[in-house]
């Protein structure tokens, strides 16, 4: 069951972003029975992308997939870290070898503003992950100016019914890597609780 409804066409998962927004819808949930994790369907209801974490909510190692169980990124949570450290690695990451993460996400206080934020480090880039008010479903991953890179919030359908916590919409600005940006709303939903 890879649809939600039937279409003639099949998606590319491993999208690396496309020349318009993209929107998927997230379903915290697994598919696979007594786990934890999401599923994410694009804009077809093609399912693209899967979390499935098989340990306790709030695990320290989890993957990021595509349909077929590729592992596309592996994340895990450092130990002894006073405030949560996240980091984001490319594929399935055994921790044998020392590499340096795709990402690292670390929790700020940022004081002039008064509100909790997430700092993502990949490379030399900086964003943010910023909740959007009291909402800890709703939130925004900002580039360094500011610019909006992704929002996710709670599904509202056309007709204007807004769906349970457990359904979100994710809309992605062009260009930019939809695996990548997963599996930071991965880590926003480990930080959370919420897989």
């Amino acid at each position: 069951m890879a649809k939600v409804h039937p279409q003639a066409s099949v998606s590319d998962p491993c999208s690396m972003g496309s020349a318009g927004r993209e929107t998927f819808t997230i379903w915290m949930k697994s598919l696979v029975c007594h786990t934890n994790g999401c599923t994410v369907f694009d804009s077809e209801g093609e399912i693209v992308y899967r979390v499935e974490n098989y340990d306790s909510k709030g695990s320290s190692e989890v993957h990021l997939m595509d349909l077929r169980g590729k592992v596309l990124f592996t994340i895990l949570k450092k130990k002894l870290q006073l405030f949560g450290c996240w980091n984001g690695h490319r594929g399935n990451f055994t921790g044998t070898k020392k590499e340096k993460p795709c990402f690292q996400v670390k929790k700020y206080w940022r004081i002039p503003r008064r509100d909790l934020a997430y700092q993502v480090t990949m490379g030399l880039n900086k964003y943010w992950i910023v909740s959007l008010g009291r909402n800890k479903q709703g939130f925004k991953i900002v580039n360094i100016a500011g610019d909006i890179v992704a929002e996710v919030k709670q599904k509202q359908l056309s007709s204007g019914v807004v769906l349970g916590d457990d359904v979100l919409t994710l809309e992605v600005e062009p260009y930019i890597d939809h695996s990548l940006i997963v599996a930071l709303v991965t880590v926003y939903g480990l930080i959370n609780r919420r897989l």
